[in-house]
């Protein structure tokens, strides 16, 4: 027996209302949430077309060779940034005409294994074990309106397919849960003489691999309380007939790192002589949902950790991207760097209280996100429906690197949080010195005390 999709209805409509307009085919993704018994689909979105396409792209007999795996990876990369804590690309969709019927197969099963692998690329997070590791693809013929719905194993890259059921259900957007929790970040990357050759996105994406074992192995507590992880997560909440929406609050969530090892755990100290440092400081929002079919506490903790990780990789990632794009050029020697994060803007699917977000910067408009949702997203939103969560300048980047004096200089120019936070790490430090100086003055001490006597 196959998977099972359900689907809210007004994604049937949408994928209905695709018009292919002389083109062989239209491409898309799937957007919802697995679990271990079904997976539900909220949300549908076409891949945009390149401009250069839109001509070679009308004649119906076209192959589907033509489909530009890059293009629709890079759409795919854009979308799971707009996507919260516990929501997915599921696959991906193609509608083509009665003609192409037949070529489908092979182009939908390589499209979905180069969407997985492109998006894998770039998570803090692996998937686990148990989880659902069976991506959808699903066809629809234009003229026929037939659906033909398969799996395939991402983790096996020899997979045949696998038939699946596909069923709509309607108030799917309704039935959610959600989580929310504010994380204050403060990541200290020191760079040996060897990292501080390298650019800033590297070593602070080295420095982001650490940096996420410990929200991994962070305590979450759930509206104050530690649950287990296998209990139910609405266990001493009223619950409402059928499948209404639970609680229209959303779930509080703290997050809690361990900052020493328990003492059943050696380490050792490493010394290393280090030219430089990046630190990211700052409070982000994040928000995750769940179903509200039998919700698991270590399903919605889970959802919350890889928000909490997706976000703060997004915004590395968007803001060198920007760099990039607008040519600034890096800063060599004992040049400070200082750059601050985009923040983060919410929207609302309609009909749901499962929102989208999206990335700003302090110069960019409400027009400019609302059409980067319209183009991405194929939905109409409204600038009044954007909730902008953060300040401006909630989270930033800097970036501090002196070959010729890699300890003793601070850095005058650095805004006044880096600054603070490399006084506490030299105290640190000096505690350390203190600490043995006092042994030494005391073994002296103890050995004049016992030649004397």
């Amino acid at each position: 027996m196959g998977r099972t999709y359900v689907v809210e209805e007004t994604v049937g409509q949408y994928l209905s209302n695709i018009n292919l307009q002389g083109k062989a085919f239209v491409s898309g993704l799937l957007i919802g949430q697995c679990s271990s018994q079904k997976d539900y689909v909220i949300l549908a979105t076409r891949t945009p077309p390149k401009e250069e396409q839109n001509e070679n792209l009308k004649h119906p007999k076209a192959k589907l060779d033509n489909l530009d795996e890059e293009w629709a990876t890079e759409h795919a990369n854009q979308v799971s940034r707009m996507l919260p804590g516990g929501l997915l690309v599921l696959g991906v969709f193609i509608i083509t005409t009665l003609e192409m019927g037949n070529d489908f197969q092979n182009a939908l099963r390589r499209l979905v294994f180069a969407v997985e692998k492109s998006m894998n690329k770039k998570r803090l997070w692996n998937f686990t074990e148990e989880e659902v590791s069976e991506r959808v693809t699903l066809h629809i013929c234009s003229s026929t309106k037939k659906i033909l719905c398969r799996t395939y194993d991402i983790h096996d890259p020899k997979s045949s397919a696998k038939p699946a059921d596909w069923k709509y259900q309607s108030g799917l957007l309704t039935s959610w849960l959600s989580l929310e929790c504010t994380v204050h970040i403060n990541i200290h990357i020191p760079l040996s003489t060897t990292s501080a050759s390298y650019t800033l996105e590297k070593n602070t994406k080295n420095g982001l691999a650490r940096w996420a074992k410990q929200i991994e192995d962070g305590v979450y507590l759930i509206n104050g309380q530690v649950k287990a992880s296998d209990g139910d997560l609405l266990e001493g909440q009223k619950k409402s007939r059928g499948n209404a929406q639970v609680t229209s609050h959303p779930f509080d969530v703290r997050v809690l790192t361990q900052l020493l090892l328990s003492s059943d755990h050696r380490s050792t100290a490493t010394v290393q002589i280090c030219s430089g440092s990046v630190n990211l400081k700052g409070a982000v929002k994040c928000r995750a949902y769940v179903h509200s079919s039998k919700p698991k506490v270590k399903d919605a903790v889970q959802a919350v950790k890889r928000d909490i990780l997706n976000t703060v990789a997004d915004r590395c990632e968007i803001l060198f991207e920007d760099l990039l794009l607008n040519e600034i050029p890096e800063k060599k020697g004992s040049e400070n760097e200082f750059h601050i994060l985009p923040h983060r803007v919410f929207v609302p699917i309609p009909g749901s209280t499962v929102m989208l977000c999206d990335y700003k910067f302090g110069d960019e408009s409400a027009e400019e996100i609302r059409d980067h949702f319209i183009e991405m997203l194929d939905h109409k939103i409204q600038i009044e429906d954007l909730e902008i969560a953060e300040e401006i300048n909630t989270a930033c980047v800097s970036s501090s690197v002196n070959t010729e004096a890699p300890l003793d200089n601070t850095d005058d120019e650095q805004p006044k949080q880096p600054i603070k936070t490399t006084i506490v790490l030299k105290i640190q430090h000096n505690i350390g010195v203190i600490a043995a100086c006092a042994v030494a003055v005391l073994a002296v001490g103890i050995f004049f005390h016992y030649f004397s006597d």
